[in-house]
């Protein structure tokens, strides 16, 4: 089968694209409204970018109506977010919080979650996720038909769960992926956790 994207609708192309890039991590980004309630929302078009400086870069589409997402204004409008990872038990909790509500009202509110502040940032990380990372904005662009906007954001501070964090015999911090636990998006309603986990050493 051979599938020619020019020919296909907007929808349909998106619809393709999220199931043959398998599996995507989720940013589950937390940000300030205005009247200071806070947005928390899922998304998938989302990776590490570079180290030097630590940048992290999300992709946020419009909402429905073609009005600009909330997640967006408020890191354009503030500067600052919080990006989550969240693990398999907070699935349903996430896909809640992607629900589209009124610009102002918060996700944290709708789904009962809590917030802790972390030290040294404008922004608190909710309590459940088993890292969380401090980010200000760096740089924003738009591109495509529709206006698709990447958020590119310097990361501040790390937080870590200490139950998923351990320092090695050589000093070198190790992150146990299987205690992490994460969710990662693939097609339609459907999520990914981890099975096994091959450790494969690199070619000398």
């Amino acid at each position: 089968m051979v599938l020619d994207l020019d020919l296909m609708s907007m929808n349909s192309v998106y619809h393709v694209l999220t199931q043959i890039i398998i599996p995507r991590p989720v940013a589950w980004v937390l940000t300030e409204h205005q009247n200071g309630k806070y947005n928390l929302a899922p998304f998938s078009y989302f990776s590490a970018v570079c180290a030097d400086p630590p940048i992290m870069m999300i992709s946020v589409g419009k909402k429905p109506d073609g009005s600009e997402k909330d997640t967006y204004q408020n890191i354009i409008e503030r500067g600052n977010f919080v990006i989550h990872i969240a693990s398999s038990d907070l699935a349903g909790v996430v896909t809640k919080s992607s629900a589209v509500l009124e610009q102002g009202k918060s996700e944290v509110d709708l789904c009962d979650l809590e917030t802790v502040d972390v030290e040294g940032f404008s922004l608190p990380r909710v309590i459940g996720p088993k890292v969380a990372m401090s980010c200000r904005l760096y740089e924003e662009k738009t591109l495509g038909n529709n206006g698709q906007h990447l958020i590119f954001g310097v990361i501040e501070k790390v937080w870590l769960d200490e139950r998923v964090a351990v320092t090695n015999e050589k000093g070198r911090l190790e992150v146990s992926a299987a205690a992490v636990d994460p969710i990662s998006r693939l097609g339609g309603n459907e999520y990914a956790t981890l099975g096994d986990v091959l450790n494969i050493p690199r070619p000398s």
